[in-house]
């Protein structure tokens, strides 16, 4: 069976990234979470943007503000934006965590965060994905953590296909639905990769994804999905 992700939470239903979102995709029991990190001036905040106008009332960019001042700001419905660490608390380690690194800064605190979640049980291993687009952010965090599972983000498809993530000892490799074909599934699977795929609402494009042998995709409606799924 496809893995079904839930995309910054169940954020076609709530809003993205936020507690009511993140609740609702665990009691999907969904197979995994993905939530978006970037970093604020003194914690790491679960944000898409690399400034705070589109999701929240606020305005400026995430980097420049501090935990207090981003929690002021209405991320909809009243929510505020959540501290990683809140995230952690909300998943309970009851289904795999992708997190996906944006802006992130300052990776050693997020190695001593990651490992002193481990360490009290809040979050297993087996639990944890860290995805980025920004490879070189993966190598360096792969060389602190080498137990930590890792997802090598791409938005094309490269000459070498899946070769990139073979080199980064990525775990799975998270591709653009719209840039996918049979031969890099094909080249994937062959490297040992998992093939993740986002973002996929759609019943053509879960279909297409399902041909295609991907095995899991990123979705804003994880009931919807689970549901077409089952019906397939």
């Amino acid at each position: 069976m496809m893995k079904v992700f839930a995309h910054r939470g169940a954020s076609g239903t709530y809003p993205e990234n936020t507690k009511s979102a993140i609740i609702a995709a665990v009691d999907l029991a969904v197979d995994g979470i993905e939530i978006d990190v970037q970093s604020c001036l003194d914690d790491y905040m679960i944000i898409h943007d690399t400034w705070l106008d589109r999701t929240t009332s606020g305005r400026g960019k995430v980097n420049a503000c501090s935990k207090e001042k981003i929690q002021q700001y209405d991320a909809g419905n009243g929510e505020v934006v959540p501290t990683l660490q809140q995230a952690i608390d909300w998943v309970d380690d009851k289904t795999l965590l992708n997190l996906e690194l944006k802006h992130t800064f300052s990776l050693d605190k997020f190695v001593e965060l990651i490992e002193s979640n481990v360490s009290a049980g809040k979050i297993s291993r087996d639990n944890l994905l860290v995805s980025s687009f920004d490879h070189h952010q993966l190598m360096w965090l792969k060389q602190k953590l080498p137990w930590v599972k890792i997802g090598a983000l791409t938005a094309s498809i490269p000459i070498n296909y899946s070769e990139f993530a073979q080199k980064l000892h990525a775990y799975s490799i998270h591709v653009d639905k719209n840039f996918i074909n049979h031969e890099f599934v094909a080249d994937a699977k062959q490297r040992g990769l998992q093939v993740y795929a986002y973002t996929v609402d759609k019943v053509e494009d879960i279909e297409l994804m399902l041909e295609y042998g991907v095995d899991g995709i990123f979705t804003n409606f994880p009931c919807h999905t689970q549901m077409t799924l089952q019906s397939l």
